[in-house]
């Protein structure tokens, strides 16, 4: 088991982030004691000479900051209530899913009547980001122990930002979000307009990385584009709509239009109905293709 020279952290949700986050802690010298429903993904971790737990509770009872990173709002709500029912001293729970700002309260009061502090930290990045440790934290609803854990978070990102009162750092998350969405699917736009012209797709790629268009998210995802492969996921499709589900959602409670974020969302949801939920939104561009009757082909795109 690793020495945790750093000290201990527990992370609860080991998947595409969760997984990454405490792969990185354990390299960057901490103890971890992981949690995950999956089997599969707790051996993943016991491998790399972290602890596992065997529950949310045990957990808690083992470390006294918690990295929450988990795929749907009741997840959430179970983990923090199995904390406060766990009889623990104080803890200190950085919360990094994308979820609405109303479950992540409910959270925060379950575990305050405990008296434990939940911090609101998503983070801007995606799986393939966060296996390199390339991602930016938005962090909120406690200056003081932010401050105390921007080492634990240097272990896994690049960069912390405290913005805030609770809540803050979804509400920055989804204006992140909600450009990722619109970037990914225009990057599969664009890539579809020169392949239909008869461009190879690397060629497309290589010269728009060099000019004016390019963006993080086309360099991400452009990529997967070229092979025509997403298969390699750092978003999978489906849990991506729970995403643009919330960002949506959010938008429309305080009355702002987002036009090219909607039409953006009814690409995912036709990628999710042609089979692709599995896959990573870099996807879309299959959708794309097969709108504009684009069929590869060797160096040069097929029109059909």
């Amino acid at each position: 088991m690793a020495s945790g020279k750093k000290g201990v952290v527990g992370v609860i949700g080991l998947g595409i982030m969760g997984g990454s986050f405490a792969q990185n802690l354990i390299a960057a010298g901490w103890r971890v004691i992981g949690y995950d429903l999956a089997p599969a993904r707790r051996r993943a971790l016991a491998k790399l000479d972290a602890e596992i737990a065997t529950d949310p509770a045990a957990v808690a009872r083992k470390a006294k900051i918690i990295i929450t990173s988990l795929p749907k709002p009741a997840a959430l709500a179970e983990t923090a209530i199995a904390i406060a029912k766990s009889g623990v001293a104080p803890r200190v729970v950085v919360e990094m899913s994308t979820f609405t700002i109303e479950d992540k309260a409910k959270a925060q009061a379950v575990l305050r009547k405990a008296g434990h502090v939940l911090l609101d930290c998503p983070v801007s990045g995606t799986g393939a980001q966060a296996k390199t440790k390339d991602l930016v934290v938005y962090a909120s609803g406690g200056s003081a122990e932010i401050k105390k854990l921007k080492p634990l978070f240097a272990g896994f990102t690049r960069a912390v930002h405290d913005v805030g009162e609770f809540g803050n750092g979804s509400r920055m998350k989804y204006v992140a979000n909600l450009l990722v969405a619109i970037h990914n699917v225009a990057s599969a736009e664009a890539m579809v307009l020169g392949m239909k012209a008869g461009l190879p797709p690397q060629l497309i790629f290589d010269l728009i990385k060099t000019g004016a268009g390019n963006s993080r998210v086309f360099e991400l995802r452009a990529p997967m584009m070229v092979k025509n492969n997403y298969r390699d996921v750092t978003m999978k499709i489906s849990v991506w709509q729970k995403d643009m589900d919330v960002i949506g959602g959010y938008a429309r409670k305080i009355k702002v239009p987002t036009p090219m974020f909607d039409a953006s969302n009814a690409i995912y949801e036709k990628a999710l109905k042609n089979g692709y939920g599995a896959e990573d939104t870099a996807a879309v561009c299959a959708v794309l293709e097969a709108m504009a009757g684009v069929k590869r082909g060797k160096g040069r795109a097929k029109r059909r």
